[in-house]
């Protein structure tokens, strides 16, 4: 029996960025509906992650299954103390494998390694799956807002979490 094989590397690669642009758009045009205004939106955030590459305050990851990228995640400042998680995306082929959490989870660690002692994140009502993670990653609902974007009628949510209180999770066996 063949098992698939996980493994979160950082960003790096080239096509990387490129990848992680792509998917978002072609990814929540198939499942939400949105349009180009949201894939324009992750080109502008990924863009800023490529400009300062050598930033010890900020990084990113890619998941691959089987050597082909399935997920994404940036971690990058907010303000001095505040880390923001952004673009988590795992493949809808790819899902059920833990990929999210997994990429959170190196995220958090990262931020807290990094010396942020918050993060924060911001989503909207739809991605109820990536919800379920940061939830059980003792992140907590701080606001809500309806907002028309990308074509559709969202709620706008904040999540926070304190790295200082947050348990520590262990990281995945296979992080490069």
């Amino acid at each position: 029996m063949n098992e698939s094989r996980v493994v979160l590397r950082a960003v790096g690669k080239p096509g990387d960025l490129g990848w992680m642009v792509l998917a978002h758009g072609e990814i929540y045009a198939a499942e939400y509906g949105w349009d180009t205004s949201f894939e324009a939106l992750v080109a502008r955030i990924v863009a800023d992650f490529g400009a300062n590459p050598a930033s010890r305050r900020q990084r990113g990851w890619i998941a691959e299954l089987d050597g082909r990228r399935v997920g994404c995640v940036l971690c990058v400042p907010a303000d001095e103390t505040t880390a923001q998680l952004r673009i988590l995306l795992v493949d809808p082929l790819a899902r059920g494998h833990g990929i999210g959490a997994m990429l959170v989870d190196e995220c958090v660690a990262f931020a807290r390694g990094a010396g942020y002692t918050r993060m924060r994140l911001w989503t909207n009502d739809p991605l109820v799956s990536a919800r379920r993670i940061y939830l059980s990653r003792g992140f907590t609902l701080a606001g809500e807002e309806p907002h028309h974007s990308y074509g559709a009628d969202l709620i706008g949510q904040v999540y926070e979490l304190d790295l200082r209180r947050a348990p520590l999770r262990p990281r995945p066996a296979e992080v490069n």
